[in-house]
């Protein structure tokens, strides 16, 4: 570790944040976000970086312990959690070694309930702060929060536009809370004030989780004076007595919303302006250059949500390259993630766990599936997801990947995503075609019968076996 001090670490997560809708890339003209630029402009950029899974669960399940959501049987919707006690998850770690630990946001591993080990102060978080989605289709209302909400909305409504309250404690104990209010600027102020601590933060070193809500659907659910600013339309959210919710929702996405990408930019830019004001926080403190942060996303851009994935194919829930590939920042300037470079090398969410731990001086224990992202990146690495329904790998520049078009989920896909997951095996170069236009399978037999086998190989290695999903190899 370089210096003598352990260094604090921030890791940012949103949610659905298209691969193109940075600002400091070019790809999309439409976007801002200074903030983001600025972490790029002084750490790495790393293009090439990938998520475990193309939806959130298993996604935030893999990177809190930094193993393969798929070694304790987590695929899809239906069958992911938060990684079993027998997996020791980050926070925890760092806490052995003395850290102080912060959550901030969204939870969403899988089924959870009020007291589980997927709530944050039952796996090593100290100070929290938290909405559980999974009981409110996935997602946390922007602005509302509260028992007069839930009485507001009714039962389904209050689910479906997810405004139950909020969660907060510190010591392991927790209580509802209230909220009325934007709530991205809420996980912002706390955030800002758990870094803060009792104002000497070079004391003890901190591990802070924030996780975004932002930019997950629907994105309309902005402050009034927002609205005003942009010169944007209220928009009511779904209630009882507006028919089918699926209906509704048919008309809340793309492309049948008016204004749809200028309220996903709103909330992005006001979620990059969060990002802002800690970097802030970090530079007047003095701590910036002993702070090492992280910046992602869940999965690929939602295209339903109006998020931009150029110039990839695909989005959230498939396995193209927009569902996985995802924006991936890194800082820390007195350990080397600096100088604005961008790193073309393969990595995933995977490496964070190891790089963090590596950085903390924290002793290597149990299995961990990523690297150290301070070390030189292995060449032709190898990469897997495995949905169930639809699985891919990676090796060096090849990937392939195949899909059950007729499985419930893909129907779903179709049918909620407007999107098109594919159908049986394809195989493409993504050094010459990363918009995944060119299914080569055909005219490269070796290549697919070796990736086959790499994929045989990593099922049979896993510790959760899985007969079902082993069979369609």
């Amino acid at each position: 570790m370089p210096g003598t001090r352990k260094p604090n670490v921030l890791l940012i997560i949103s949610d659905d944040h298209g691969y193109g809708d940075r600002s400091a890339t070019g790809l999309c003209p439409d976007v801002s976000t200074p903030a983001l630029d600025r972490l790029a402009a002084d750490g790495v950029d790393y293009s090439d970086a990938y998520v475990t899974a193309p939806i959130c669960s298993p996604s935030r399940s893999s990177l809190i312990v930094g193993v393969h959501q798929k070694r304790w049987g987590g695929h899809w919707f239906n069958d992911s959690a938060m990684a079993p006690e027998t997996f020791q998850t980050l926070p925890e770690r760092l806490v052995e070694d003395g850290y102080r630990t912060g959550y901030f946001g969204k939870v969403h591993y899988g089924h959870e309930e009020p007291g589980d080990r997927a709530c944050p102060e039952q796996h090593g978080f100290q100070e929290v702060y938290y909405g559980l989605a999974a009981g409110q289709m996935g997602r946390l209302n922007y602005l509302r929060h509260s028992a007069q909400a839930v009485a507001d909305y009714g039962p389904e409504a209050s689910w479906r536009m997810a405004v139950q309250p909020m969660f907060e404690g510190a010591g392991g104990a927790v209580q509802e809370s209230e909220l009325e209010g934007f709530l991205t600027e809420e996980l912002g102020r706390r955030t800002r004030e758990f870094i803060a601590g009792d104002g000497q933060p070079e004391a003890q070193p901190f591990f802070a989780m924030l996780a975004f809500n932002a930019v997950h659907n629907f994105c309309w659910q902005l402050p009034d004076d927002e609205l005003a600013a942009r010169g944007l339309p209220a928009l009511a959210d779904w209630s009882e007595t507006a028919g089918s919710y699926l209906d509704w929702y048919e008309e809340a996405i793309n492309p049948n919303l008016a204004n749809g990408r200028a309220y996903y930019l709103a909330q992005l830019e006001l979620m990059d302006r969060q990002i802002g004001l800690i970097l802030d926080q970090l530079d007047e403190a003095g701590i910036a250059e002993d702070t090492l942060v992280f910046y992602l996303t869940d999965n690929g851009g939602s295209t339903c949500n109006y998020g931009d994935n150029a110039p990839l194919r695909g989005t959230k829930y498939t396995l193209y390259e927009g569902g996985i590939r995802v924006p991936f920042l890194a800082r820390w300037p007195g350990g080397g993630f600096s100088g604005g470079r961008t790193e073309s090398g393969t990595v995933s969410s995977l490496d964070i766990a190891p790089t963090v731990l590596r950085a903390a001086g924290v002793p290597g224990s149990g299995v961990l599936d990523g690297v150290d992202l301070a070390e030189p990146l292995p060449p032709g690495r190898e990469f897997h997801w495995d949905c169930g329904w639809t699985w891919a790998v990676r090796c060096g520049d090849w990937k392939l990947t195949w899909t059950d078009p007729d499985s419930e989920a893909a129907k779903m896909v179709r049918l909620i995503e407007h999107a098109d997951p594919g159908s049986g095996y394809r195989l493409h170069n993504l050094a010459e075609d990363l918009g995944e236009q060119h299914d080569v399978q055909a005219s490269r037999p070796d290549i697919v019968e070796d990736l086959q086998r790499r994929r045989r190989d990593w099922v049979a290695s896993l510790e959760w076996p899985d007969q079902q999903v082993e069979r369609r190899d």
